[in-house]
């Protein structure tokens, strides 16, 4: 058998690159009664017909991660792309990528796309709430060729799935990060002030700087329904210092007393939005269980 890595499947097909060449693919059928979907990003075996040329998916080697939204497999880290104008950035949709991310144990980069937009100086709230909260921000533009060089020195040697609502210039990005790629972008609609999506599937694309990268379709909306209440604390990465702090063990860190996360609120160590997002958040699980 032959070793290799799903790039895309589109319509029941894999297409696994292998050392020498890409394979059309297709997965043995007790995947299906597994209950088991193979997913970009996966390492797997594969048989080849000496006749037709093709591919059948074998073995799917165990995941070292997986995400549900995009849904990808052994990524080290994530990008998360998100415009700072055309369209306006939804800092909530963000928070709620972070903490998906969170959950499976990656890495994350914010990157605010589109900065030669940005005459209001916008930006630089995003940096203060997120630095803060400890994640690395990277402004980009490939209009001016802006910060391309320190987003390829990120993605060099790993494996990185670039993710984000529609519209926020993913593909553009990806175009001037690898020229030749030819990947398709779109207009924002003059009606939604929303992203057309561009890219259909996810797909895996090999850097010729070294690494590979997941390009995903764009989304405007993101659901918690793999998150339980008491996770959610976990997700936010700047409250773990403090979670121990708290009176009560089971505190949710909103009504009750002597709470360590509310007291670095009011002192300034964690960001407001961020709090705010965390309420949302735990109100919006609490709903969807019918805990209200």
């Amino acid at each position: 058998m032959i070793d290799g890595i799903i790039q895309k499947g589109i319509g029941g097909f894999y297409y696994v690159q292998t050392k020498d060449k890409i394979y059309e693919c297709k997965a043995r059928g007790r995947f299906r009664k597994e209950k088991i979907t193979p997913l970009a990003g996966d390492k797997v075996k594969i048989s080849i017909d000496p006749v037709s040329n093709l591919g059948m998916i074998e073995e799917i080697l165990p995941r070292e991660t997986e995400l549900t939204r995009p849904p990808v497999a052994n990524v080290n880290q994530a990008v998360i792309v998100f415009a700072i104008k055309q369209p306006e950035p939804n800092l909530s949709l963000l928070d709620k990528m972070l903490a998906m991310i969170e959950k499976e144990g990656l890495d994350s980069i914010i990157c605010v796309n589109k900065i030669d937009l940005d005459e209001n100086h916008d930006a630089d709230q995003i940096r203060s709430i997120y630095e803060s909260a400890g994640y690395p921000i990277i402004y980009t533009s490939t209009k001016l060729s802006i910060g391309l060089e320190e987003i390829k020195s990120r993605l060099k040697g790993r494996v990185t799935v670039l993710a984000g609502p529609s519209g926020v210039g993913k593909s553009s990005l990806l175009n001037a990060i690898q020229p030749g790629l030819r990947l398709k972008t779109g207009k924002i609609s003059q009606k939604t002030k929303r992203g057309r999506h561009t890219t259909r599937h996810v797909e895996l694309l090999k850097l010729d700087i070294g690494g590979w990268i997941l390009d995903t379709p764009g989304f405007s909306s993101l659901e918690l329904d793999s998150i339980e209440e008491e996770e959610v604390p976990y997700l936010f990465k700047e409250f773990n210092p403090f979670l121990e702090g708290c009176k009560f063990n089971s505190c949710r860190h909103i009504h009750e007393p002597e709470c360590a996360i509310k007291k670095r609120v009011m002192e300034g160590k964690i960001h407001p939005h961020r709090y705010e997002s965390y309420i949302q958040f735990i109100e919006e699980i609490r709903q969807k269980k019918g805990r209200y």
